[in-house]
């Protein structure tokens, strides 16, 4: 039995684990084995351990699938018992009781010894002994599929092993109406451990995008794991993006982190015990989401018991940005500013980057606002926007694709200000000006009577 602590590794670094998500097909059909919890068929996966988190807990309406780790195989293709198999069951009825798909985890790093798949994975009768114990196993529990977590296979003869033994359970899972994923590490010598051929075999790779990078899984070297396995050919719709719930280089839980202070939920790096931890914060898990809807099929978490379960929720903030496009409950009607001028969209413009400027108030779709119960403000079925997410004095307000990021949330303040809390400065009108066109912006907030805006009653 492996040592119930998280697993993971980079391609150059041991570590916990890594894990995936979600990539689907881009219509609203599902399969036999998928719910249809986000638009678009779009995945929200979280890894539950069998060692540590509490079923009862779980935000199951934010999320379509959850895999179970972990069981692990013998190099005679039997399986070892599962851990906490009461705590398997009552995921899997809760899981289901909320449309959402549970599949068991086999492997995980399990300090390095990848053996038993080696070994099993080298010869066919093994092969089809593991796949039989493997569809038993999931009709005992009731489970919707099966997430692969071998690391790692080697390119060469281990990678022709790995391709059949997917091939193989592709055939018996997939055929029964059930998933076949596969956890895949995010770069380096051991992606050629999966042959592209496997692509056609999984309804989607979960691709670990993290326990690398410096600062730990930041956003770009995020993007380009996933954008190399799209380079090797894996369609977009099976590419799922993974992110940390915990820091590097002491894992430190994101909810240890927040619960030492609460700012660090919207930092991405902080200091403990004298030591820099990074990890992904607020920010950067909506930023890498908002990426994910228009480059990939999903996000996926390692994992679920590291997360808070209030407003600094991660699993809430995919969750948020993926439902951007509908409009929250709120309130409607112009906002004014400085000169009694509206808050308007030049002329009445719902493209990406459209100005965000004050004009004689005239009752048009272009100044009426929902000031939404998510922070946005929304007119045109667009959000206004702090263009590039800076956080720069002088950056301008524009109009975008709500995708659910800092960059798009609004905080009324007592003195009348609105406050975007990712730059921590005011919605400005620039110059101090009250003239017909005059751009909104971001300042360090003053109170001064060109940051100072009525809502709608």
């Amino acid at each position: 039995m492996f040592s119930p602590r998280p697993r993971r590794r980079s391609v150059l670094t041991a570590g916990l684990l890594a894990l995936a998500t979600a990539a689907a097909t881009l219509t609203l059909t599902p399969s036999a084995a998928e719910a249809v919890v986000l638009p678009n068929n779009f995945k929200s996966v979280g890894y539950m351990p069998s060692w540590s988190g509490d079923v009862n807990t779980v935000q199951y309406r934010k999320l379509t699938h959850i895999n179970y780790a972990f069981v692990l195989p013998n190099s005679n293709g039997t399986l070892r018992p599962v851990e906490n198999p009461g705590k398997l069951s009552s995921l899997v009825s809760l899981s289901h009781a909320n449309d959402v798909k549970v599949s068991i985890a086999i492997g995980g790093w399990n300090n390095g010894d990848d053996s038993a798949f080696e070994a099993l994975a080298a010869n066919s009768a093994t092969r089809t002994t593991f796949v039989n114990n493997v569809v038993t196993f999931v009709n005992q529990y009731n489970l919707d599929g099966v997430d692969m977590d071998w690391e790692y296979p080697d390119p060469g003869a281990s990678a022709t092993n790995y391709g059949l033994l997917m091939q193989q359970l592709s055939g018996a899972l997939r055929s029964r109406g059930k998933l076949l994923t596969a956890a895949v590490v995010s770069e380096g010598y051991y992606v050629q451990g999966v042959p592209t051929s496997v692509f056609g075999h999984v309804d989607w790779l979960n691709i670990m995008a993290y326990d690398g990078g410096s600062p730990h899984a930041n956003y770009d070297w995020s993007i380009n794991a996933v954008n190399g396995w799209k380079a090797r050919g894996l369609p977009a719709s099976k590419a799922v993006l993974g992110v940390p719930f915990y820091s590097r280089p002491g894992y430190y839980t994101y909810a240890a982190l927040v619960g030492m202070d609460p700012a660090n939920a919207n930092r991405d790096c902080t200091t403990v015990g004298g030591a820099q931890q990074c990890y992904n914060g607020i920010p950067t898990v909506k930023r890498k989401t908002q990426w994910a809807l228009a480059n990939a099929g999903g996000m996926m978490n390692w994992e679920l018991s590291q997360d808070t379960t209030g407003s600094t929720s991660l699993v809430s903030a995919i969750y948020a940005t993926v439902m951007g496009g509908t409009t929250p409950p709120g309130r409607t009607g112009p906002i004014t500013g400085i000169g009694g001028k509206c808050v308007d969209v030049a002329a009445a413009g719902t493209a990406n980057g459209t100005a965000v400027q004050l004009y004689d108030c005239n009752g048009t779709a272009a100044q009426t606002w929902t000031v939404g119960s998510d922070g946005t403000l929304r007119a045109l079925g667009k959000c206004a926007d702090v263009t590039s997410a800076s956080t720069a004095n002088g950056a301008k307000i524009q109009l975008w694709d709500c995708n659910g990021t800092g960059a798009q949330v609004w905080q009324p303040q007592s003195n009348g200000t609105l406050r975007n809390p990712q730059s921590n400065r005011c919605l400005d009108a620039t110059d101090n000006s009250s003239a017909n066109g005059t751009r909104l912006q971001i300042w360090d907030c003053f109170g001064g009577a060109n940051q100072v805006w009525r809502l709608p009653a």
